[in-house]
């Protein structure tokens, strides 16, 4: 695997890390004062700042943008609901074009309001992502799926393990262009036991578009917003990084960590050098 023990330049700050702290543009100077090589950032942060300010902030700064979070939720109750969903996913893949970032992370959604049918939700982001490829291959912008963990698949996302990421991609994306691949997220995928498996098929085909990191804590107090920093929970994060690595990504590691009650409440300075510190002995 990579070497990190001296290398911030292949981190990088999902902004929901200090999403209490700071703004948008706070945290570009944070990454840049502290070496960090990359940022995600998060589209209320994004709109706060404005795409067309904010690309510059991070040019200027000489940051990477590995992801902007996030297009999806497409499943809803009627066609107009649908329709809504599919043109705030364009504006999302135009600002993800507009900052230069390297793929829109889509948490796809779950079950519309009143449904109990998931395999029709699911059938919804199907037809959600194949509509939105044209406009995202237009302007040059990679989609990256993002399963979530099962007790999301109800109000978040009803795609919930890499294997359906992956039959989704194959489905909408049979040339393997680049233009449809998978994000993976430890949080979401430590506890599958078809993981290795499945992160070599996406590899295969050129499809990992990012890696993100933090910790399952045991035992958690919200099964949302109590994420862990790398090394204090339960996930055996240097082998999920080796099969990434190995199944050909070379990309950055993403700190993304929603934590209400712990890091949100600490000064923002400490926590991304807590990051740095964890990135170089526990990813």
């Amino acid at each position: 695997m990579r070497d990190f023990s001296n290398d911030t330049t292949l981190l990088s700050l999902n902004t929901a890390t200090v999403n209490a702290q700071w703004t948008l543009e706070q945290c570009i100077a944070g990454c840049a004062r502290h070496g960090i090589g990359g940022i995600a950032p998060w589209r209320d942060k994004l709109d706060e700042c404005g795409a067309a300010r904010a690309a510059g902030l991070i040019r200027d700064a000489g940051l990477r943008v590995t992801g902007l979070c996030r297009g999806g939720l497409f499943p809803a109750a009627t066609p107009a609901g649908r329709q809504a969903a599919l043109d705030d996913n364009r504006r999302a893949v135009d600002d993800a074009a507009t900052i230069g970032a390297e793929c829109l992370i889509l948490v796809v959604g779950g079950l519309p309001a009143g449904s109990k049918d998931i395999a029709g939700a699911r059938m919804q982001v199907r037809d959600g992502i194949a509509a939105l490829l044209e406009h995202a291959r237009a302007g040059g912008m990679p989609l990256a799926v993002e399963p979530l963990h099962p007790m999301y698949a109800a109000d978040r996302a009803c795609v919930n393990t890499l294997r359906q990421a992956n039959d989704l991609c194959d489905a909408l994306d049979t040339d393997a262009d680049g233009g449809l691949g998978v994000a993976v997220d430890v949080y979401h995928v430590w506890w599958d036991p078809d993981l290795e498996a499945e992160i070599a098929r996406a590899g295969a085909a050129g499809r990992i578009l990012g890696f993100h990191v933090c910790d399952w804590l045991v035992p958690t107090t919200d099964l949302l917003l109590d994420r862990g920093m790398m090394g204090d929970g339960v996930i055996d994060i240097p082998k999920i990084r080796g099969w990434v690595e190995a199944a050909g990504y070379g990309g950055a590691s993403e700190v993304e960590i929603f934590s209400r009650d712990n890091w949100w409440r600490r000064e923002p300075d400490d926590v991304l050098a807590t990051c740095i510190a964890r990135h170089r002995t526990m990813v």
